[in-house]
């Protein structure tokens, strides 16, 4: 009889940036170092991303741009946390003095390089 052990699952660390080169090129970072990494350009995709389904670990992060949270979309921002138990969020700000008011575990303020990022990442949730 043949035993075949599983594989721990890596932790997922969800990216919601709306410009398609930096979400690609972080995610390829993070997946380098030993995540999950899943990106999506806006938080609506986040419930018709099906990578998001069984196999995989649960989200461990969420790295958000200010970007795709403004407006209406802060309900829906509720909504993705629910759904994935709450992790920390990152949120990548914009240069200004006023912090933004949500649920964020940490602000980045523009300008930071990814390798600013993926330290953050590194450091709220090891690499597994």
């Amino acid at each position: 009889m043949r035993y075949v052990r599983a594989l721990p699952l890596l932790p997922v660390v969800l990216l919601v940036l709306p410009d398609h080169w930096p979400r690609a090129l972080l995610r390829a970072e993070l997946v380098e170092r030993g995540y999950d990494a899943v990106g999506v350009p806006d938080l609506r995709t986040v419930f018709r991303w099906p990578s998001l389904a069984e196999g995989r670990g649960t989200v461990r992060l969420v790295v958000l741009d200010e970007m795709a949270v403004e407006g209406e979309e802060r309900w829906i921002l509720d909504q993705v946390l629910a759904e994935h138990g709450r992790p920390p969020v990152v949120l990548l700000a914009r240069a200004r003095e006023e912090s933004p008011v949500g649920p964020w575990a940490r602000v980045v303020r523009r300008p930071f390089t990814l390798g600013d990022v993926v330290a953050i990442v590194e450091e709220t949730v090891p690499p597994a």
